[in-house]
């Protein structure tokens, strides 16, 4: 009896499992189709994704790289910016340091000028001081030697000065329209400074046309008319014998003619004319400074030109081989003025 049970059982498994092989045919053959399917639909859903993924990729690179490029130029920027300003800062700090050097070799340009002015004013100072002691000491040793000239000398001495004094005084009186004449022609050359010059020449010239007609004068108690000559020079091949004072004046007579020529000379340059010293006003004048007693005109006017000469070269020529300058004036040297004037002592 078990083993029909057994047979029973192991034909009905057979036959379940019949029934289930002919099942799995059909299943089997529609997964493998379906899962064919998804496979194939798969990649070519994935393919438009990585191509946009790609693309934001590049996209977000290129915009990377731009960055970094625009960065790079805004730090080559800031660079240059910065350079720029070092080197502007550099050249300010040059250009302030080459002012500072200009304004200290200036500085001590100046000083050295200075030094060397201060120099010549002393030097000029102490030449004019052994002048004027050599001066002083020529007088009070003629003081003491001066002797009288006779009563009548003194008079025929007195008269000759009169008449001089009075001839001077008319010719004073005719020298300004002749003055205004020259001072005419100045204006049409356009000489300016040599205008302004005369000018100023010719306002001296009043004065003393002024001081001339107002002054009285007591000839009796003035030593020049009573003192003997102590001094001969030669002039024009002829000697001629003065006193002290007269010779006072003849050194009077170059000093002014050597400042006034120096002040022409210099006009001439400042106004770019020609050297023509002989053309001047002042020098066919001749008379700056004189005071009409003592000697002639004429002599007063030989030594005047006779430092007028001179003056003027110095001053055209900007220079001071004939002179010097000192307190505010123009003076001919004493080498100079020995030179021409080569006194001689009569005692």
């Amino acid at each position: 009896m078990k083993p029909n049970r057994l047979n029973r059982m192991a034909v009905l498994v057979i036959s379940t499992m019949s029934l289930a092989g002919m099942s799995i045919p059909a299943n089997a053959q529609q997964q493998p189709q379906e899962e064919q399917k998804q496979l194939h639909k798969q990649p070519q859903q994935q393919e438009p994704s990585q191509k946009q993924s790609e693309q934001d990729q590049k996209r977000q690179q290129q915009q990377q790289r731009a960055r970094q490029q625009a960065q790079e130029e805004q730090r080559q920027q800031q660079k240059q910016s910065q350079e720029q300003e070092r080197l502007q800062r550099q050249s300010e700090q040059d250009q302030k340091r080459q002012q500072q050097q200009q304004q200290e070799r200036a500085r001590q340009q100046a000083q050295e000028e200075q030094r060397k002015q201060q120099k010549q004013s002393q030097q000029q100072e102490r030449s004019q001081r052994q002048s004027e002691q050599r001066d002083e000491r020529r007088e009070r040793e003629a003081e003491q030697q001066d002797r009288r000239i006779s009563r009548q000398q003194q008079q025929q001495l007195i008269h000759q000065q009169q008449e001089e004094v009075k001839q001077y005084r008319r010719y004073l009186e005719q020298q300004e329209s002749r003055a205004r004449e020259q001072a005419e022609e100045l204006r049409r050359q356009n000489r300016l400074a040599q205008y302004r010059y005369q000018e100023e020449y010719l306002e001296h010239l009043r004065q003393q046309q002024r001081r001339l007609r107002d002054e009285r004068f007591d000839y009796d108690r003035d030593p020049y008319f009573y003192a003997a000559p102590i001094y001969r020079y030669r002039r024009g091949g002829r000697y001629y014998e003065i006193n002290r004072y007269g010779a006072n004046v003849l050194r009077q007579a170059l000093h002014a003619g050597y400042a006034q020529g120096f002040r022409a000379g210099e006009a001439d340059r400042r106004d770019r004319w020609r050297a023509a010293y002989r053309d001047s006003y002042a020098y066919r004048d001749a008379s700056y400074g004189y005071r009409g007693y003592y000697i002639s005109r004429s002599e007063y006017n030989y030594y005047f030109r006779e430092g007028f000469r001179r003056g003027y070269e110095d001053g055209y020529d900007s220079r001071y081989r004939y002179g010097r300058y000192a307190n505010d004036n123009y003076f001919m040297s004493d080498d100079i003025l020995s030179q021409i004037l080569n006194f001689e002592s009569i005692r």
